[in-house]
């Protein structure tokens, strides 16, 4: 028996993509809405369809439950109105019907200073980009105010996990494998927010699970692996092979790479996340969530570098020793 309807907007992004999965493993009926049927999940029925299309939309959401706003678009084309509009589009399609949302929220709404971020944390962006968000959180809040849909916020850090891609671990951390070296992202000493895709995925279910005991508008905050950059390394060290060594990133390199790349230009202007311990923290998932949820910190990172490692070269010695430029 089904446990309801979910139609998943995004299907091919990273987010959209684990969230499919999760609803598909726990007997939900999925729809799968996306311009093309990227990465087909069995299970899942696809709708070819875009996010600038209301009516699109509207057709793939049908008579589903539960909507995952899992659409994004480029990093550095969120601004002049471009994603208020498209967030404008997903609640029109939805209706007034009271149909609920469920939307990753990110910690660029928190100033530098805030150490720990509960749902309950007063938000004061520090950059265009974190004020951007709260306008689309408000916005989104105003339509579940007027009781028009169900929202459920689900904040959380980095995303990562198998398959990376387009993200730190392949643009940044394991660029360099092939020369047999790993980098780590962040500060010396500075814990960060990651979240571990699947994790990130059962917890969107879970409180699709519940959502009739929630409010018509709900933040929470998924605390992942809260983690310094030493503790990446020794957890990719303990899976890497002979010869990988593990070295810091220069973080103000994205400055330099960013005259060269739009994208990267965008990414720099973060990192004051990254120079700035800001856990995400709250009871109320926890409890929700139950104890043990999350995968373990060093099965996480395995599961997500060990496809790379295996697929660069091997010396040709036979003993599984990284090729080496």
């Amino acid at each position: 028996m089904s446990k309801g309807r979910v139609t998943v907007l995004g299907i091919n992004g990273h987010i959209g993509h684990a969230v499919a999965k999760a609803f598909v493993a726990t007997g939900w009926d999925v729809t799968g809405m996306g311009r093309s049927n990227k990465h087909p999940i069995p299970g899942v029925r696809f709708v070819q369809g875009d996010s600038d299309s209301v009516e699109q939309m509207r057709a793939a959401i049908g008579d589903s439950d539960v909507v995952m706003n899992a659409l994004n678009m480029r990093y550095d084309l969120w601004f002049e109105g471009r994603m208020e509009a498209q967030m404008a589009r997903v609640v029109e399609a939805m209706g007034t019907t009271g149909k609920t949302m469920l939307f990753p929220g990110n910690i660029y709404n928190f100033a530098k200073t805030d150490r720990v971020l509960r749902p309950d944390t007063p938000q004061h962006p520090e950059t265009v980009r974190g004020q951007l968000r709260v306008r689309v959180e408000n916005a989104l809040q105003a339509a579940a105010d007027r009781g028009d849909l169900q929202v459920l916020i689900l904040r959380a850090g980095e995303f990562y996990g198998p398959g990376s891609s387009g993200d730190w671990f392949d643009q940044i951390m394991l660029r360099e494998l092939k020369s047999g070296v790993v980098r780590t992202a962040g500060y010396a000493g500075v814990s960060h927010a990651w979240a571990y895709l699947p994790d990130l995925a059962r917890a969107f279910e879970s409180l699709a699970s519940v959502r009739s005991t929630l409010q018509g508008f709900d933040r929470f905050h998924f605390a992942g692996h809260y983690v310094a950059p030493a503790q990446m390394q020794a957890a990719i060290e303990a899976v890497a092979p002979t010869g990988i060594k593990v070295k810091p990133f220069a973080m103000s390199l994205l400055v330099i790479l960013g005259w060269f790349d739009p994208i990267i230009r965008e990414v720099a202007k973060m990192r004051y996340i990254w120079k700035n311990p800001m856990e995400l923290r709250d009871d109320r998932l926890e409890e929700i969530l139950g104890e043990g949820f999350n995968t373990p910190f060093a099965d996480a990172i395995a599961t997500t570098v060990k496809p790379f490692f295996e697929a660069i070269d091997t010396a040709a010695d036979g003993r599984g020793r990284l090729a080496t430029a």
